[in-house]
């Protein structure tokens, strides 16, 4: 009989740790900004289902998906839990992509709005603090035309 190898062992004690709700309510009671937080009844604490990393990603990290209610709505906390050894410099891009998948699961559930989704890396690499920025917009070679590409509304020609 051969055993399933988990190469991330530390990854799946860590998601099964924090799938229990009151633990997860004291992470988030430690880790959430608290702008965040004042938003957020984790009371409703939710574990979704799914997964939105990238299958060549799957040997070096683990996530875990909250639904939780919030003054705005529905929202979403999203945890990656990234264990790699070297640090990756689009690591702000990969959550945005995430976070995404998770608005785009809501509005496949018939949800009219976008939630609010909160991404939260948790990284367990060598290199700390960790070394590149975690502003998706800096992932652009042009950040600055980005910035304006990106955060305001978008032209519409008719």
């Amino acid at each position: 009989m051969s055993k399933k190898f988990t190469p991330t062992p530390h990854d799946s004690v860590f998601k099964q740790f924090l799938s229990e709700k009151e633990t997860a309510k004291d992470f988030f009671d430690i880790w959430l900004p608290d702008e965040i937080k004042a938003l957020c009844d984790l009371d409703s604490l939710k574990v979704e289902s799914g997964s939105f990393i990238d299958s060549e990603m799957k040997n070096y990290q683990s996530d875990i998906l909250y639904s939780v209610s919030t003054s705005k709505g529905s929202g979403y906390i999203y945890v990656l839990i990234e264990a790699q050894s070297s640090p990756d410099k689009l690591i702000a891009w990969r959550l945005m992509r995430y976070s995404m998948g998770a608005m785009q699961k809501h509005l496949d559930a018939g949800h009219k709005k976008l939630p609010l989704v909160f991404p939260i890396l948790f990284y367990t690499g060598e290199k700390s603090p960790y070394p590149y920025s975690t502003d998706w917009l800096d992932c652009f070679s042009g950040r600055d035309i980005a910035e304006k590409i990106y955060t305001k509304p978008f032209r519409l020609d008719g």
